[in-house]
């Protein structure tokens, strides 16, 4: 994985997760459709259209300048194929399509992949894999009924350097590893209070609404402040906080926690923002072991000098995780071991993610694993426990109690206001199901 070559137009991808693509015939091109192209979308699209062996043939969105947004980076990454389509299940019709990349709103996410997975498509969801801890299940389910691959968009599972962090923590090299601290910070702005308005002609918003019960249209919902609200969104614990709690998850070696407790608000600005801008997440595991998770939103000062990153105790030292690097400190504070985020993986400019050669990782991962070449590093059942803990966190915030979990399915024990909030009301006619 650390020997790179050139794959595609201009992108250095890492030349053993490109063998099977590069070997593959032209008929066997994995042919995708991307779902949701504003910002996050156009990016795996961009990136899809660089790979060898991979080829997008669709732009979907709601909104007509989405398409063309999309459109117009497929074509400047030499795509020849990709036509745009406002409704996403037109191109599931397409029996030439293998695969539909969801890059959608949070409350699209597993209606959309379940709706691929009935159509035969594999799904390249991006994180959260559902809205709820209803929805995770039920996308682990379509998977396994329509043998499908899905995986989820947790990027740091294929980046190699942390890849071997995490085999260095299962190993030993700082001790019993029993305690995580993960964090998340920004500097978003108010969204001000919103006044109701006319739909844009470009967007269909009934669409966008899609499985969400319907809110009339405010303007200062779309295109990204829908994460805030509980209707469409998953507040920042989802919206980021998978990423840190994943990659906790993954160090610990753990599954479903035993205890989850709260601490937050809307703290920052006084608007209609209705998740936490400031949030502490704490979970209790079996076997003596615990993470926590610290969002801010709206205060951005970094932590150990960095915006985002996770740190790892043992009973023999501790390990910060910096990227796609890693720091290990002995005992006594040393440092003993240091792997740098390699400099041509890092993203240039990028606000949407990672980075090309970052998400190409991960991207090249999937496209082996519906060829057969690997297995899935992030498959939905890995994706669908993070997730989980992001939204056992959400619901201990919402009702304002310590939530107790089974330790065998995650499911909230002894507390049925809590496990209310497992699903959701849909729209009617919208319900996903297998």
């Amino acid at each position: 994985m650390r020997t790179a070559a050139v794959a595609g137009i201009g992108l250095s991808l890492p030349r053993q997760a490109t063998a099977v693509l590069r070997n593959r015939r032209p008929s066997e091109t994995i042919v995708t459709a991307v779902m949701g192209a504003n910002g996050r979308g156009t990016q795996l699209a961009s990136v899809l259209t660089q790979m060898e062996g991979t080829e997008v043939a669709y732009i979907c969105d709601v909104d007509d300048n989405a398409i063309a947004k999309g459109l117009k980076q497929v074509k400047e990454m030499g795509g020849t194929r990709a036509k745009g389509e406002r409704d996403f299940r037109r191109a599931l019709e397409d029996p030439d399509i293998d695969a539909l990349v969801i890059a959608a709103p949070d409350h699209w996410h597993a209606p959309a992949a379940i709706l691929a997975c009935k159509a035969g498509k594999h799904v390249y969801v991006e994180k959260p894999c559902g809205h709820n801890p209803r929805e995770g299940e039920l996308l682990v389910e379509a998977a396994r009924k329509y043998n499908r691959v899905v995986q989820m968009g947790n990027q740091r599972r294929s980046w190699p350097n942390l890849m071997e962090a995490m085999q260095a923590l299962h190993e030993g090299i700082i001790g019993r590893v029993y305690f995580a601290r993960g964090w998340y910070v920004n500097n978003r702005k108010s969204i001000g209070y919103g006044k109701p308005a006319a739909v844009p002609a470009n967007l269909d918003y009934d669409l966008w609404q899609g499985p969400a019960p319907r809110r009339p249209y405010m303007d200062n919902v779309i295109h990204y402040n829908w994460h805030w609200f509980w209707n469409w969104g998953t507040a920042e614990t989802c919206n980021n906080g998978t990423h840190e709690i994943d990659v906790m998850r993954w160090g610990l070696d753990v599954e479903y926690p035993t205890r989850v407790a709260s601490s937050g608000g809307r703290y920052h600005w006084k608007d209609d923002w209705e998740t936490p801008d400031t949030q502490v997440v704490s979970y209790d595991f079996e076997g003596g072991k615990s993470l926590t998770w610290e969002g801010r939103s709206c205060n951005g000062l970094p932590l150990a000098g960095m915006g985002r990153g996770v740190l790892f105790h043992g009973d023999n030292g501790s390990m910060l995780i910096d990227g796609n690097g890693y720091i290990v400190y002995n005992y006594d504070n040393q440092v003993v071991k240091t792997v740098k985020d390699n400099e041509e993986d890092k993203s240039a400019g990028d606000t949407t993610g990672p980075g090309d050669r970052l998400d190409a990782y991960h991207l090249l991962n999937f496209a082996e694993s519906i060829t057969g070449g690997t297995a899935p590093n992030a498959q939905i059942e890995k994706g669908h426990k993070s997730v989980l803990l992001c939204h056992l966190g959400n619901i201990a915030q919402r009702t304002g109690r310590i939530i107790h979990c089974d330790q065998r399915s995650g499911h909230i024990i002894g507390d049925p206001q809590a496990m209310a909030l497992w699903g959701r009301t849909y729209e009617p006619g919208w319900e996903p199901t297998l």
